[in-house]
């Protein structure tokens, strides 16, 4: 039995179909926090959550979230610049693993499943490119960025999501709980 290898029409259909998908399910989740489309919360309370878990200020992080996840979603989905939305969703999905998910593990209620499907997803668009059926190639610009530069791209995106996190300050109310866990393991 044979490996099936798809033509190069053929791989960027399934190139579109993943892009669309991927990219307009990222879109959405950022359009969630933006503005309360698809049952999300909408911008306040949003940023409302972010200060809970120790974002300062709420809202300006809310924002900044909601507009990589719209802005790396439509780029994706669209097959435009190359590896510039698959390191913005790298980043975002970094700081959304690191900060919400990963205390539930992987397969698991709220678990970072999802974050690192989108990530991985981000990861393999951006080395195999969009195919034919984007923006990119339709604008004559698809395959001329050397290979170097998208993994430059995909290191600052990954790089920054890991930074977006150290900005991160603990809400009081956790610090209270490991400080009085501490002194409790004292006595």
């Amino acid at each position: 039995m044979g490996t099936y290898i798809a033509d190069f029409q053929t791989f960027s259909v399934g190139l579109l179909v993943a892009r669309v998908v991927i990219g307009l399910l990222m879109a959405a989740h950022g359009a969630q926090k933006m503005f309360g489309w698809f049952g999300g919360y909408g911008l306040k309370a949003t940023g409302q959550f972010f200060e809970q878990i120790g974002f300062q200020p709420g809202s300006a992080f809310a924002g900044a979230a909601a507009i990589s996840e719209i802005a790396s979603g439509l780029l994706v989905a669209l097959g435009f610049l190359g590896p510039v939305g698959p390191a913005l969703m790298i980043s975002v999905m970094i700081v959304a693993a690191v900060t919400v998910h990963w205390e539930h593990g992987i397969i698991a209620k709220n678990g970072i499943e999802l974050t690192l499907l989108y990530a991985t997803a981000a990861l393999a668009l951006a080395v195999t490119g969009f195919g034919q059926y984007s923006l990119d190639a339709w604008l004559g610009i698809a395959g001329h960025l050397p290979a170097v530069d998208t993994w430059i791209a995909l290191t600052l995106g990954i790089v920054g999501g890991f930074a977006n996190v150290a900005l991160r300050r603990r809400p009081a109310i956790a610090q209270n709980q490991m400080a009085g866990a501490t002194s409790a393991d004292r006595h």
